[in-house]
């Protein structure tokens, strides 16, 4: 009978199958490998999905290291797949650990994505995207980021101001907002239910924020490019270095915060990656958009 990951029985014979046990001792490896991983454990609804199986992919690259430093001699693609939960044959014996899967040399990342069109990770919302993987992680060493969406809080509110300063400086960044005085983001916000005129405050103040920063650039404020669209909204999108695309989906009546969220990395095959399927939409809105 499958009951789970390698990972579970791994934490179980460690007596860290629950979230607290584990966050404790993913810290505690944290300090050693990566210190910026250091309160970056998963939610609890993510580590329970680690620990059942239902998870798509793998997690984020630095979860990844975590997991290794952790269970030495194991990779993390072995630590997420299916595992046994049966006892023992022999009554007798005393329970072993799971050993260490052999992987071919070739399964990496890159080979897991591409067998799901790109999609490295889902998770239930923003708000658990945005725990497990910050904008610091998106952002730090990006040198071309392109978004579409609403208000584009990720980047414009969520990054702290230094370092979005810093990435205006050394990156190419195109931000395109959804009109604030249009019909579009006027139907959304009856639809999600908000006093009149709440989204529009956001994507006006958003676009403010950016367009001084802009003018703070001097010279280089051609590399800030920003433009609006009136259209119905159907997906935020987050494209970095035209490798990395982070995709959320605005569903009936949801707030943007609590909607999926989909990770995706571009395979180089745009007849089976969903990367190009959002980028060229995105090309098409951007085309489309007025320049602000």
């Amino acid at each position: 009978m499958l009951a789970g990951t390698a990972l579970k029985a791994l934490l179980r014979e460690r007596h860290l199958q629950e979230h607290r046990a584990f966050c404790r001792e993913y810290d505690k490896v944290a300090r050693v490998v990566d210190r910026e991983q250091v309160g970056g454990y998963p939610s609890k609804a993510t580590f329970y999905r680690w620990l059942s199986g239902s998870l798509t992919g793998l997690p984020h690259p630095g979860h990844c290291r975590i997991l290794e430093h952790m269970f030495p001699g194991w990779k993390a693609e072995a630590l997420f797949l299916p595992w046994p939960d049966e006892p023992p044959t022999d009554p007798t014996a005393a329970p072993v650990p799971p050993a260490p899967v052999q992987q071919p040399a070739n399964l990496t990342g890159a080979t897991a994505a591409a067998g799901l069109a790109g999609v490295t990770a889902i998770y239930t919302s923003r708000t658990e995207f945005s725990h497990e993987i910050p904008t610091p992680k998106l952002f730090d060493s990006a040198s071309e980021v392109a978004a579409a969406g609403l208000s584009l809080n990720l980047i414009c509110q969520q990054y702290p101001d230094l370092k979005l300063r810093a990435l205006l400086r050394r990156a190419s960044v195109r931000l395109l907002f959804l009109d604030p005085d249009g019909e579009s983001i006027q139907r959304r916000n009856r639809e999600e239910g908000h006093e009149e005129g709440h989204l529009s405050a956001w994507s006006r103040g958003n676009i403010n924020i950016m367009s001084r920063l802009r003018d703070d650039l001097g010279e280089a404020a051609d590399k800030l490019e920003l433009r609006m669209y009136d259209e119905t909204i159907r997906f935020n999108l987050m494209f970095i270095d035209q490798r990395l695309c982070v995709m959320q989906t605005y569903l009936p009546a949801l707030r943007g915060l609590d909607s999926p969220t989909f990770v995706m990395e571009r395979t180089g095959n745009e007849s089976s990656d969903l990367y190009s399927v959002y980028h060229h939409i995105f090309a098409s809105l951007w085309e489309s958009g007025k320049t602000i």
